[in-house]
């Protein structure tokens, strides 16, 4: 089935992090977001794909080229972000008179749920959260709790906790009805799409055994975590006679793994990475394509993108380093609060709960750290950031 996929926001609340790079090509498990999407909807049946870029539109381009998996990709292009809606009629005329599916190119979706949603007919994809008054929730047929008739957004009095992942299955005359009015949020909503086909079909609600939205920074983390449970082991680069590999890890070709590591899988080291001498890493960690991870370096549970660094004898923990950070010697990283709750971040000016007892920082691209930098939980430093030797980081340093 013709399968439009959205990838053109900004991600901000993922900032600094998207600062220059669009949310779906941040690295999950070593691979982008979109990827990881496209491969899922491939499995489940898609055809071919429509993807809508905006943002750093030339990264997917040039990752992706024009196919994926043998099936075709078309680019649509949303030069302005105005939601949604917006975003499938900026695909509209790259659609067959069939019906389609729409996918968000920066969630994850389980393989299994996202083939019956394939298999559906008219249908939306449905998940269930402790707190649903910060999404969509789906309205269903009083007479049949499959049927969805509506979806109210955000309610403060949420009806049910079954939410609306953003995936969809609509007919071909969906097409017909994007053209909706701006929502209280300023934006053109699929979900008013949604409705109107509600009232001229029977729409099932798919429920989805795992599904999740990677919006936060935290939830790259989740993520890698999820992804990593897929990991085999696969040791294509060079690794010392005298490390210690356990469990599930993948050392990519080029990578170099040097006397005296260890590593506890799941675990990934990219294309070109270094590793040691006498470094541990563990916990579902993802080292991007040439980063390098010095002596003595503890990783545990963290994200380094492309070509970042973390010098000897520094500690990371549940983290997340963009791409070219650069952590001089004895950079520590908190990553538990002291009354033991869970760590807040700033997103978007507000401080957020992370929901994860234990989180460390959030590092832009080129941020560099003095030796001997101490850094707090929750912290977030911006792209191009620096700190000098010894300082002690409480608060976030965004410029």
């Amino acid at each position: 089935m013709q399968t439009v996929v959205l990838a053109a926001g900004q991600g901000t609340r993922m900032r600094p992090l998207t600062d220059a790079t669009p949310k779906p090509m941040l690295p999950a498990a070593g691979r982008p977001l979109l990827e990881h999407t496209l491969d899922r909807a491939a499995d489940a049946g898609a055809s071919r794909f429509v993807v809508v870029v905006g943002y750093e539109a030339d990264q997917v381009r040039e990752h992706f080229g024009d196919s994926h998996r043998g099936l075709n990709i078309e680019y649509a292009e949303q030069t302005t972000q105005r939601g949604t809606a917006d975003a499938v009629r900026a695909a509209a005329p790259e659609l067959d008179d069939d019906p389609f599916v729409v996918l968000n190119g920066d969630a994850l979706y389980d393989p299994e749920s996202l083939t019956t949603l394939y298999e559906s007919g008219a249908a939306v994809g449905s998940y269930r959260v402790e707190n649903p008054s910060n999404y969509g929730v789906l309205q269903l047929d009083s007479n049949d709790d499959t049927r969805v008739t509506g979806v109210v957004e955000k309610p403060a009095n949420p009806d049910s906790n079954l939410i609306n992942t953003g995936s969809y299955v609509f007919p071909a005359s969906a097409t017909d009805h994007l053209d909706v009015s701006t929502s209280e949020r300023g934006e053109l909503e699929l979900t008013d799409v949604l409705e109107t086909v509600c009232a001229e079909h029977e729409v099932t609600a798919v429920p989805f055994d795992r599904w999740l939205d990677v919006g936060r920074p935290w939830e790259l983390l989740a993520a890698t975590e999820w992804l990593s449970e897929s990991l085999s082991r696969r040791l294509d680069g060079t690794v010392s006679d005298n490390a210690t590999i356990e469990g599930d890890v993948v050392v990519e070709s080029g990578a170099t793994v040097k006397s005296g590591v260890t590593i506890e899988g799941p675990a990934y080291i990219g294309a070109d990475a270094t590793v040691g001498p006498n470094a541990y890493i563990r916990g579902a960690t993802a080292i991007g394509a040439g980063a390098k991870v010095g002596h003595a370096v503890e990783i545990k549970n963290s994200v380094l993108m492309a070509e970042a660094t973390v010098g000897h004898l520094s500690y990371v923990g549940d983290s997340v380093l963009g791409q070219a950070v650069n952590f001089g010697a004895g950079t520590k990283v908190a990553n538990l609060r002291h009354d033991d709750e869970p760590v807040e971040l700033t997103v978007k000016g507000d401080r957020v709960s992370t929901g994860r007892r234990k989180f460390g920082v959030v590092v832009g691209d080129e941020a560099k750290t003095g030796i001997n930098t101490s850094l707090n939980a929750g912290v977030v430093l911006g792209q191009g950031v620096t700190t000098t030797p010894g300082e002690v980081l409480t608060r976030d340093r965004r410029d």
